[in-house]
């Protein structure tokens, strides 16, 4: 099976058609594997245009989705990202291609191991996988860590509210995109943090399993 045609094909078919011109956004798009972190023997349906099951009643977005919220993001090279959400990992892999730092926070432990093992495997170096709470944003690690601030966060499951957690971790002058409503239908919004000030705009609609967590579900 001839991936790389399929990958190609994606970008083209289900991404540049759509909108999405970022150069740096669809490069990470047509380099980052996707097959390869599909479970089981579904990866022939990899590339088509839908979300699919990774296990554990969790998903892995449809490829145009998570080039939609990558592009709100504006993610820069040098930008320090916060994903909530690890999945299978190949959103974290595509931000790890366009961002400087990547860290991730995965609630199942499960998916944040498969996830590490995978993104070990295929040598990146630029990515933190924490396994926990992700509504509360990143856990420094050690006693005498300071806290991190992030310039763009991401957040891949639906919340009834923005969480306060992620506002506090979210730098002066950045970008968090989330979908945000009820259980069943939500709306994509993007928060950019300006003067202090949280300014909202909304992108339509959406369907994503819902964020567990304190400040979630």
């Amino acid at each position: 099976m001839d991936y790389t045609k399929q990958r190609n094909n994606m970008v083209e078919h289900q991404i540049k058609a759509r909108g999405i011109t970022d150069e740096r956004l669809l490069d990470a798009l047509r380099k980052v594997e996707r097959h390869l972190f599909i479970p089981g023997h579904s990866d022939h349906f990899a590339y088509s245009d839908g979300p699919m099951c990774i296990g554990e009643g969790q998903t892995i977005s449809q490829p145009y989705i998570v080039a939609l919220m990558l592009d709100m993001l504006k993610i820069k090279p040098e930008d320090i990202v916060l994903e909530i959400g690890t999945g299978s990992g190949y959103q974290t892999a595509i931000i790890a291609e366009i961002a400087g730092e990547v860290y991730s926070v995965e609630r199942i432990p499960s998916l944040a191991r498969n996830a590490r093992k995978i993104l070990d495997t295929l040598g990146y170096s630029n990515i933190k996988i924490q396994q926990g709470d992700g509504t509360i944003g990143w856990k420094p690690e050690k006693e005498n860590e300071k806290d991190i601030t992030f310039d763009a966060i991401i957040v891949s499951a639906a919340a009834p509210s923005i969480p306060e957690g992620l506002l506090t971790q979210l730098k002066e002058g950045g970008r968090l995109v989330l979908p945000c409503g009820s259980r069943f239908v939500q709306d994509l919004v993007c928060v950019r943090k300006e003067n202090g000030n949280i300014i909202k705009e909304n992108f339509g609609g959406c369907q994503f399993v819902p964020l567990i967590g304190e400040q979630g579900w």
